[in-house]
């Protein structure tokens, strides 16, 4: 059979109707939409489009709706910004979790001195308590920075308690829900979130294309300086392609969401009960309240990289993790932050379904994964 690609945490394949949404914005209305004249119009009128698709799936306003180069750089442009406000009042407090994507990890630690960050523990299910957000916040808090999701175990937090925390306490509150959107249901404005950061990748759009949602009556510093695009905050001529096919993939994961995820929770259910039957195969991560295509493995005496290559050979794609830290030598800081030991989290695969998986590909990837454990067992013998 072709390869079979499990691994949609990464990125996921333009869905064909995305893409036929986009093609006309490459040769045919190709117009810059800051442009006065038709061919500005067009492209204008695109993005305007997209921004309403955008909008309508987070339950947010259009003029909410900022678009960007995706999801590490809304988060950067969040942390960076309130940062560089907070300075110029004599500095400030962030909390964050410790199983962040390193999109905001990263921004964090390149914060210069007078930004203090607390990352708050998770529990062994990979999640954050809302009392230990609560108890963490000073007079001098500025920013709560809470994944909605997690990339790696699929650990759905609790978002709009967080929300309604920060919201009590005056404190600006952030959420990376690049995971999240597409794939359950939210809503801004009930999870009273102030900023949230979504990339068109993870939902069956093009890469490159992102967007940050800012609550109104907030404005954060320009992250990139020259023109007056995006009103005057993120310059820069709009890939106007990459914007339809967000707001294209938007519209799709809208109107199929619900159908969607239930059917890929199913397969992934229906994929774990199987895999258990391979001796020494545990779970990583929450049974219940976790992503729907979601499923961490953790398969005692077989190292994960060795695993990965023999897979790839089988003509399966699966990871360890997060794509943004391939190569890394460190374990998992997710499965380490949730209380796992280092061994343990070597052996630690992740397999992400999606919206092209079909239950042919989850049998015979249950096969493939029984015949190389038991492959690479024997052999360590």
């Amino acid at each position: 059979m072709k390869p079979v690609y499990l691994d949609y945490a990464a990125t996921t394949p333009v869905d064909a109707r995305v893409l036929k949404a986009m093609l006309p914005y490459f040769c045919e209305q190709y117009g810059n939409p800051s442009s006065l004249y038709s061919f500005g119009r067009e492209a204008r009128q695109a993005v305007s489009q997209a921004r309403r698709q955008l909008a309508s799936l987070l339950g947010a306003e259009p003029d909410e709706i900022f678009f960007t180069s995706g999801g590490s750089e809304s988060d950067n442009w969040v942390i960076r910004s309130l940062s560089e406000e907070a300075l110029r009042h004599g500095g400030g407090h962030i909390i964050t979790t410790k199983v962040e994507h390193h999109a905001v990890l990263r921004a964090c630690e390149a914060l210069p001195s007078g930004i203090e960050v607390t990352y708050l523990d998770v529990d062994s299910e990979g999640r954050v308590q809302p009392e230990a957000v609560e108890s963490s916040l000073r007079p001098d808090t500025f920013l709560v920075s809470v994944m909605a999701a997690n990339n790696e175990v699929g650990t759905i937090e609790p978002i709009a308690e967080i929300g309604a925390i920060c919201r009590a306490h005056g404190v600006f509150f952030h959420t990376d829900a690049v995971q999240a959107i597409g794939h359950i249901p939210v809503s801004v404005k009930e999870w009273q979130v102030d900023a949230l950061s979504l990339s068109g990748h993870k939902l069956y759009g093009p890469k490159g294309i992102g967007a940050l949602y800012l609550r109104r009556g907030h404005k954060l510093a320009p992250f990139i300086h020259g023109g007056e695009q995006e009103r005057g905050l993120r310059a820069g001529t709009e890939n106007t392609a990459g914007i339809v096919g967000l707001g294209e993939a938007a519209a799709i994961a809208a109107a199929e969401l619900a159908e969607e995820s239930a059917r890929l929770q199913g397969l992934r259910d229906h994929l774990f009960e199987k895999l258990l039957e391979i001796s020494g195969v545990q779970g990583n991560g929450p049974r219940e309240g976790r992503l729907p295509g979601n499923l961490n493995l953790a398969i005692d005496g077989v190292d994960h990289e060795t695993l990965l290559i023999r897979l790839d050979l089988m003509g399966f794609a699966v990871s360890a993790g997060s794509a943004c830290s391939a190569g890394s030598l460190e374990p998992s800081h997710v499965l380490t932050a949730m209380g796992q030991a280092p061994a343990r989290a070597a052996t630690a695969i992740r397999v992400t379904l999606g919206r092209f998986t079909t239950e042919e590909e989850i049998e015979a990837f249950s096969q493939a994964l029984y015949q190389a454990v038991h492959d690479i067992r024997r052999q360590a013998v």
